[in-house]
């Protein structure tokens, strides 16, 4: 070769091989002998120095990974200790354009030949760089046109409906390009647990605990020799995450719900696969396309669940259902600024609500007050919505019940009976050899005796299960579960109810609660799933005060009845208009003592009403000669005036409206009235008792 020359040959030949995948790695055993034997074409050429560099074995570099070998070669190339570059083809070196004029650029520059099984080439000579050139993109156009054609025919298969890359868990391919149920009853149930479980707790992580603490195992696919068996292993988060957000288990066929996204990093192209799309940009979705486990709507509903579950990523959504007493985390927004409020524990049972945002639009920090209060008003208001639906949830809890004792029973039972099979198989595998073969029948007898271990182990977790006690609801607790639900706010207040499930209660009807500060009250639009809207002002427990202060109203009704009445008998008057206490409590006399002792309010002094010129009914019709009735009637009627605090209160009657021309007029009337015989009988006389 007239190109070869003794500088080239004093440096060393390379010899790079590459093979795009690893099944091509595995199994094209014969591009590898090729590729391999190109050593000795090297030392045929005349280099006594030749390596080989097979890194990228199993590495593509049309995906934009980096290749060790390729990045060796260019170096060695640079430094100038290269004469020769051998390789079967030039697709072999490279697959895009850019690398492979990289390439033809440095061995131009050092003076390095690229070799293959038929010719020499050199870079600096014109004609040479050319059919290079040429060679690379028919390489490159080559590559496309085969990923384009290959992609087409994934997606008019994908239309139909028929693509299936790999089956999922609880599915099987049949002969005809379709999927079914596995007919394993046991997988079955195992799927339909997970989402069963998913719609009582609505938390991933909730389910992979209850899973757990209830060691039930899942089915995995495992994959090997062109077939797929199932193992049954104890689940991760993302086991059960798959589960759910698979649309195929919702009877759906999908295609395309990842995208590509090609991302430049530290000068190289990376491409990263696994970016997921919303469902309106799958490039395919048939719905019914077979059976499913569960519906489409509950698919989305799910969907939405596990969106609005993400904490601290999100300004829009909820966020999933924390640990604490606050009952709204997660749902109020500023009506100033629209981002979602903080909670903030001030101990075990208190908690404000605080939006801190930062910017232009608002201040350092927007809003904060107090959330028991607003808690306790906006459950009530919730409570008020479902008081209809209290007996149907009652009846749906007893109905529940049953069914949650049996969820671990009937998988235990299902591994128990897959259990046997394999005992019995391998019963039957052991009868089948010749015992005096004992290099087999012994391994027959070890695997035996594993099965029958299995399945000893499961019936004793059967035993343990039926042991232990079952919960049966009697005539005397469905009674009082049915008076709860009668009665919602008992069922709410009940020890029994958990702060979560408060919590679920209320996130199920309540989508999100705008909020702002507008002087001394809190205002609340409450947003309703379903588009409802409700208006709530509450007012703000200012400095000094506590949850358990009185109203103001009951303290302005106090001060004006202590001018009236002795503390015994402002609290029957409290009582009687269904007044409370901070803490809810009735009044007592001590309890009206210590409330005018808090707010400086004097005690009744006997006579005080007779200084002010005050009488009460039985005073005044002393004084008119009437019976109290009378003067009540007459309250009634309007001809005498008085005033009443509230309801059971005494009349206020001032003794000057007593000598009242018209007040004695009507006096004397209606005591004449009262004198008259009911009827005209001139038998009937007239007592005057």
């Amino acid at each position: 070769m007239t190109k070869i020359t003794p500088d080239h040959l004093a440096r060393m030949a390379i010899v790079y091989i590459r093979q795009s995948t690893p099944f091509q790695v595995a199994n094209n055993l014969e591009s590898q002998r090729r590729q391999y034997a190109l050593a000795e074409r090297g030392r045929q050429l005349g280099w006594s120095d030749v390596l080989v560099i097979d890194d990228d074995l199993g590495r593509s570099s049309t995906t934009g990974v980096i290749r060790p070998g390729f990045e060796e070669l260019l170096a060695r190339i640079c430094e100038g200790n290269v004469g020769a570059v051998l390789s079967i083809e030039a697709s072999r070196l490279a697959r895009t354009g850019r690398e492979w004029h990289t390439l033809l650029e440095f061995c131009g520059v050092v003076g390095t030949l690229i070799a293959d099984e038929e010719n020499v080439y050199d870079p600096r000579q014109a004609d040479d760089r050319m059919v290079l050139g040429m060679k690379g993109t028919m390489s490159e156009m080559e590559s496309s046109i085969f990923r384009q054609r290959s992609r087409e025919a994934r997606k008019q298969k994908a239309r139909r409906g028929e693509l299936f890359t790999t089956v999922a868990v609880g599915y099987s391919k049949t002969d005809d390009d379709r999927i079914e149920k596995d007919p394993n009853r046991r997988v079955q149930d195992a799927i339909a647990v997970v989402f069963r479980k998913f719609a009582e707790l609505q938390s991933i992580r909730q389910v992979l605990l209850w899973i757990r603490d209830e060691q039930i195992l899942l089915p995995v696919a495992i994959y090997g020799s062109g077939k797929c068996s199932i193992e049954w292993r104890s689940p991760a988060y993302t086991t059960i995450r798959h589960i759910l957000l698979n649309p195929v288990y919702a009877g759906a066929y999908a295609f395309g719900r990842q995208a590509v996204l090609v991302k430049l990093e530290n000068g190289h192209k990376r491409t990263v696969r696994r970016v997921r799309r919303n469902c309106n940009e799958w490039e395919v979705l048939i719905k019914d396309h077979h059976e499913g486990y569960i519906s489409w709507e509950e698919f989305e509903r799910n969907q939405r669940l596990i969106a609005n579950n993400v904490n601290r990523k999100s300004n829009i959504v909820q966020g999933s259902i924390r640990h604490g007493g606050a009952l709204l985390a997660g749902l109020f927004r500023c009506a100033r600024c629209g981002r979602k409020l903080r909670t903030l524990y001030t101990s075990r049972v208190k908690q404000r609500y605080s939006c801190r945002a930062m910017g232009e639009s608002a201040e350092s920090r927007c809003m904060s007050f107090g959330g028991q209060r607003i808690d306790h008003i906006v459950a009530q208001e919730v409570l008020d919505r479902l008081q209809p639906l209290g007996i149907e949830a009652a009846i749906a809890a007893m109905n529940d019940l049953g069914q949650n004792q049996l969820e671990k029973r009937r998988q235990l039972e299902n591994a128990l009976e897959q259990a046997r099979f394999e005992a019995g198989r391998a019963h039957r595998q052991y009868d089948q050899v010749d015992p005096a073969n004992r290099l087999v029948s012994g391994e027959l007898e070890r695997r035996w005796n594993e099965r029958l271990e299995n399945v000893r182990a499961l019936e004793e977790q059967v035993a343990q299960h039926d042991a232990q006690r079952v919960i049966v609801l009697s005539s005397e607790d469905q009674r009082r579960l049915l008076a709860l639900g009668a009665d919602l706010s008992l069922a709410w207040n009940s020890v029994g109810a958990s702060v979560e499930t408060r919590k679920k209660i209320l996130r199920l009807l309540i989508e999100e609660i705008v909020v702002d500060l507008i002087d001394e009250k809190v205002e609340l639009v409450i947003h309703w799933h379903g588009g409802a809207h409700t208006r709530l002002s509450v007012k703000r427990k200012m400095v000094g005060q506590n949850r358990w202060a009185t109203d103001a109203d009951i303290v302005d009704l106090v001060r004006s009845l202590a001018r009236q009445l002795p503390d015994k008998s402002i609290a029957a008057v409290l009582n009687r208009s269904g007044k409370l206490t901070g803490r809810g409590n009735s009044w007592t006399s001590n309890r009206v003592c210590s409330l005018r002792l808090h707010q400086g309010i004097a005690p009744y002094r006997e006579g005080e009403r007779a200084d002010r010129g005050e009488v009460t009914i039985k005073e005044a019709a002393a004084t008119l000669s009437l019976s109290p009735s009378t003067i009540w009637r007459m309250l009634c009627d309007g001809t005498l005036p008085a005033q009443q605090l509230c309801k059971g209160a005494p009349w206020i009657i001032r003794s000057q409206d007593l000598d009242r021309d018209d007040v004695r007029r009507e006096a004397k009337a209606r005591a004449r009235a009262s004198r008259r015989p009911l009827s005209h009988d001139p038998r009937q006389q007239n007592l005057d008792l």
